[in-house]
């Protein structure tokens, strides 16, 4: 077993939540959200509370994220790396996606936790963080640009975005919405690289603005508020970059669905986590919002293990 790649992240987990009760202890951590007041019912359903989370349940869901990450440290850490095969052992790609997944706990837990400006700019990272990866592999995958100029693209996107929305907002000021870009991008990869050609090349974008219109934003939206949405010009650039027929294989089956039908569910509950939806109790101990978040954290692990099938040929 390589232990540090195991035991860093859990010791830096465990960090994190010394800190976190050290600072909210001391009365300089927490805050409510502009508008709202404690005893009140937060955005997400659940009461405010006046102890160490706002919202208890909707914060300590957030394990979930952080047990999944971990366990991905686990199967790496007790495995060899394997030429062809990104997501085994210590290759960097793997323990990029490990780490992105552990932190999409702490960055949803404070938001959660503190209801601070800061703290729902942590979720928010945590959350691009993550999602910028797939499109990412896909690309690095299909060109084979290696590991090392991956992690170095990864690590100035994420600068980049974590400085420019943190000084002008998620949408840099210019309705730049990276994180709906960056599911779509995934999507569009995904389809590429399993039916390369130069008509799925051509057409596709479309899987993006398909993608959308799941999520409730249709095309004549687009087209009627086109300033919003200039951003899925972008859809076109995988085709762009993937100019020749990938040499690699995926296996999309169980894995890959599976993180689809959690995800889904996910989405699903998560649309009933406000007030005055049909599952909100503020003072239950089911939120529907802590369920999206412990869904979404075994979506991110059965992505993990479909990742795990893709080799480089």
């Amino acid at each position: 077993m390589n232990k540090p790649v195991f035991f860093i992240p859990l010791i830096a987990t465990i960090l994190f939540f010394i800190l976190y009760f050290i600072f909210a202890s001391s009365g300089g951590l927490l805050s409510v959200e502009p508008g709202y007041a404690i005893g009140e019912v937060s955005r997400w359903c659940e009461r405010i509370s006046g102890g160490f989370f706002r919202e208890p349940v909707n914060a300590l869901s957030n394990l979930g994220f952080i047990t999944t990450g971990l366990i991905m440290f686990w199967i790496l850490a007790n495995e060899s790396t394997k030429k062809g095969m990104p997501f085994h052992g210590t290759n960097v790609i793997a323990l990029v996606y490990a780490g992105a997944a552990v932190f999409l706990g702490p960055g949803s837990l404070l938001m959660h936790g503190t209801h601070t400006h800061w703290g729902g700019w942590a979720d928010l990272l945590s959350m691009t963080m993550f999602i910028c990866i797939p499109w990412l592999v896909n690309i690095f995958s299909a060109k084979r640009w290696s590991d090392q100029h991956f992690f170095k693209t990864y690590l100035v996107t994420i600068s980049v975005y974590g400085i420019l929305s943190w000084f002008f907002g998620t949408d840099f000021g210019i309705n730049f919405n990276f994180w709906a870009l960056s599911i779509a991008l995934w999507l569009i990869t995904e389809v590429i690289l399993a039916f390369y050609s130069t008509t799925t090349r051509l057409f596709s974008g479309f899987v993006g603005i398909a993608a959308m219109a799941a999520f409730g934003i249709f095309p004549e939206e687009i087209a009627e508020n086109f300033e919003a949405y200039w951003w899925i010009i972008l859809f076109w650039a995988p085709a762009i970059m993937i100019n020749s027929k990938p040499n690699l294989s995926k296996k999309y089956f169980p894995w890959f669905w599976l993180g689809i039908f959690f995800y889904m569910s996910a989405l699903a509950i998560w649309l009933q986590g406000y007030p005055n939806t049909a599952l909100c109790n503020p003072d239950s101990l089911f939120q529907p919002h802590g369920a999206w978040h412990l869904l979404s954290s075994l979506a991110t692990l059965s992505f993990f293990f479909f990742f795990r099938t893709l080799r480089l040929k």
